[in-house]
């Protein structure tokens, strides 16, 4: 008998926090992750299950992870959008980081020199590998610390 696999899929979604920003997500409590056009993150949108975790990531003048979401739908194709390519998924707020990690740090640090967040700039959906999410995730609450004056 085949074991059935309970690892979660880990991911990094970007978004301009002028469009929607994490806080617009923690005051809704859901929302439907939508729009998405580049094919290479179709592709990963396509792979998303319901329990997946998810980094959200501001774009624009931030470029900053800020918090944490959960995936509450497996990915299903969009029937409201006339494409019939597009896919969505719904998540919801989890955690918002104590302090935001930046690209500029994320740049700095040799784990991530292979990340598509650093070599396909464009890209909204992207996986990100359980190292790579512990490592964010300490480099959060450092500074965190150092916000602190620790």
């Amino acid at each position: 008998m085949a074991k059935t696999s309970t690892k979660r899929g880990l991911w990094l979604f970007k978004e301009e926090p002028n469009h929607y920003s994490y806080m617009d997500l923690e005051k809704d409590g859901a929302t439907v992750w939508s729009g998405v056009k580049n094919a290479l993150a179709r592709q990963h949108l396509r792979k998303i299950k319901a329990g997946d975790r998810v980094l959200y990531y501001h774009t624009g003048t931030e470029r900053a992870i800020v918090g944490e979401a959960r995936v509450m739908t497996d990915a299903t194709n969009d029937l409201d959008s006339g494409d019939p390519k597009a896919v969505v998924v719904k998540i919801a707020p989890v955690l918002r980081w104590a302090a935001p990690v930046t690209l500029e740090e994320i740049k700095k640090e040799p784990i991530f020199v292979d990340w598509e967040l650093l070599r396909i700039s464009r890209l909204s959906v992207m996986p990100v590998s359980a190292q790579q999410w512990r490592r964010l995730e300490e480099m959060s609450r450092q500074n965190a610390k150092i916000g602190e004056g620790a």
